[in-house]
């Protein structure tokens, strides 16, 4: 059975700010909301794109693939059956049936222990080097990695390069997402909990494509993992201009790329 993929935050649902509703009023789509945060709608989906979702669900292995804790992945309403599994946390946790996998983690603490700088010693150098001009908070995720909320606008390129080349001889990664900023271990990846989902599936092995899709640099090594991939026109990839062979880069932006997205990947069903 065919595997799916797919990063969720600007790549399948969409936040008010993220919708990207370029046409007028009368015309926009009707919006379903999956998601609510302290009393207040918070990600959105078109209902067109919703039930392409719960159609794709009921014929393949849906994976959500996130970089979200799983208290945040939680919030998230789906529709269609509750996947099997997800990845929450760049692949920091499986979770199987809605409860995290202990021996998965297990394995993830052994590999970011060999291959990267402790958590503490990024958050310390954030911490310095973060101007609390622009700076509204410092989190620490799953006690795996952090990320900065700042104001995009005011943070200088040249910091965010600095913070790239620092980070890299450590052993990780920076990506900017909107008003966050994640600073991420290399080994923590979304492709390495994908392969473990598709080891324990059966994976194209037991026949069917692995498609997958994403909007940023965290989802980079998701993409190449799968057979046949997409990329919406907005997020740090389309500013990039990155592609591969396998990637359909999309020119639609916001909530209409989510919805064409699962558009195509039904037509690989068909």
């Amino acid at each position: 059975m065919t595997v799916i993929a797919s990063d969720l935050d600007r790549t399948l649902i969409y936040s008010p700010a993220a919708l990207d509703l370029a046409v007028p009023d009368a015309d926009a789509p009707r919006l379903l909301c999956v998601e609510v945060y302290e009393g207040r709608p918070l990600s959105f989906m078109t209902e067109t794109a919703a039930a392409l979702l719960a159609d794709l669900a009921g014929r393949a292995h849906f994976v959500p693939v996130t970089t979200r804790t799983r208290e945040q992945y939680r919030r998230v309403r789906l529709p269609g059956p509750p996947p099997r599994y997800a990845i929450c946390a760049n692949g920091g946790h499986l979770l199987v049936d809605g409860e995290a996998d202990a021996g998965w983690r297990a394995r993830v603490d052994r590999e970011l222990a060999a291959g990267s700088a402790p958590l503490a010693e990024v958050r310390a150098h954030l911490e310095r080097a973060a101007d609390p001009a622009w700076l509204r908070k410092l989190r620490t995720a799953e006690d795996l990695f952090a990320y900065l909320v700042v104001e995009r606008a005011a943070v200088p390129e040249e910091w965010l390069k600095e913070l790239g080349e620092w980070a890299g001889g450590r052993g990780w990664s920076v990506s900017a997402q909107g008003r966050k900023i994640y600073a991420v271990p290399r080994p923590l990846t979304k492709s390495a909990a994908l392969a473990e989902v598709l080891r324990r599936v059966g994976g194209p092995a037991a026949g069917g494509d692995v498609l997958a899709a994403g909007d940023s640099l965290l989802d980079t090594d998701l993409l190449l993992a799968a057979d046949r991939a997409w990329r919406p026109g907005h997020g740090e990839l389309a500013a990039r201009g990155w592609t591969a062979p396998h990637v359909t880069a999309l020119g639609e932006r916001g909530v209409a790329a989510g919805e064409l997205i699962l558009r195509q990947m039904a037509g690989c069903l068909s």
